[in-house]
């Protein structure tokens, strides 16, 4: 419990009220159209877009967040409870070569060998998908222990949180219609297969 405070304590401010309730999940349900989720991400991809954030980073400021980023990856595999993942990311975040074509095979290689856990799945919205129900943005819907639900989401550094029940009941639905749309999870890993073949 106490490294877990020691580990929020290196993210970012407007990050650690999230992270607090990420701890409290039992599920986390994901929409990503820009990049990898953090809580899948490889520390050299981390690191390099940590690298290439505006206003420049310190060194050790970067070393800190890369570190929390990947400390917090823990809850991929926590037991009790364990957290039922769902990402579904969009198919031009494979394509992204952060970091140059090393770091974006072992991206592709370990958002494979994530898929494959038990609590994780996996799908990718196809780019010929030109119109769908998650354009207007990334979001987070998280449900806690004590069956809490809120969603969040988050860009250029501003947090926004929601408890309200009609908020989270529309996000809830908009979420639902994004995972119909997107490929399931077996078409989802024999993309990102191909797209590493092709690399």
């Amino acid at each position: 419990m106490l490294q877990g405070e020691v580990d929020r304590a290196k993210l970012p401010r407007f990050f650690r009220d999230v992270a607090a309730l990420e701890a409290e999940a039992v599920s986390r349900f994901s929409y990503d159209p820009l990049l990898v989720p953090g809580l899948l991400q490889t520390e050299a991809y981390a690191t390099t877009l940590l690298n290439a954030h505006f206003p420049p980073l310190d060194e050790d400021t970067v070393e800190h967040r890369v570190s929390a980023r990947l400390a917090r990856q823990t809850l991929l595999g926590r037991k009790n409870p364990p957290i039922v993942f769902v990402f579904v990311v969009e198919e031009s975040v494979l394509h992204r070569g952060v970091g140059g074509s090393a770091v974006r095979n072992e991206q592709l290689e370990v958002l494979l060998e994530r898929s494959r856990m038990r609590n994780v799945e996996l799908q990718i919205m196809p780019t010929s998908h030109a119109a769908h129900s998650g354009l207007n943005g990334p979001m987070v819907l998280l449900e806690t222990m004590d069956h809490r639900q809120c969603v969040y989401v988050e860009a250029q550094d501003v947090v926004s949180v929601r408890s309200e029940l009609r908020e989270v009941s529309e996000f809830s639905l908009r979420y639902g219609m994004l995972r119909t749309q997107a490929l399931n999870t077996e078409e989802s890993s024999l993309l990102i297969e191909r797209v590493a073949r092709e690399l």
